[in-house]
């Protein structure tokens, strides 16, 4: 895949993740900060101070997740739409983020798009 292709594919799952995140902020049922920083990273801070960092990674063509409960890498789908899916457990992207935003907020979350 080339990396216009790539980053056009990575924008549009960002900005599907950030659209998500701004519904659950407006809902004002879980204590978190949001912030979309230049070149494709979203820098997610919860109450207790840990953050999740989401961000494009070109070189690698991938979607990586930083969080307090380790650190993962997505593939972009085989066709398009599809869902991003883990390196190296196929998980979708969405559920783990589901999953470590609720680790971190302390309550059940699902992000789900």
């Amino acid at each position: 895949m080339e990396e216009r292709e790539f980053l056009i594919l990575a924008d549009a799952e960002m900005a599907r993740l950030e659209a998500v995140l701004e519904r659950l902020l407006d809902t004002g049922a879980v204590d978190f900060d949001v912030e979309a920083k230049p070149g494709g990273i979203v820098e997610l801070v919860f109450a207790d101070d840990s953050k999740i960092i989401i961000n494009r990674h070109a070189a690698a063509r991938e979607i990586w997740v930083a969080a307090r409960s380790g650190g993962y890498h997505f593939a972009p789908p085989e066709q398009s739409p599809g869902p991003w899916r883990g390196t190296r457990d196929g998980e979708r992207l969405p559920d783990v983020l589901s999953r470590c935003f609720s680790a971190q907020a302390g309550m059940t979350v699902g992000l789900d798009w």
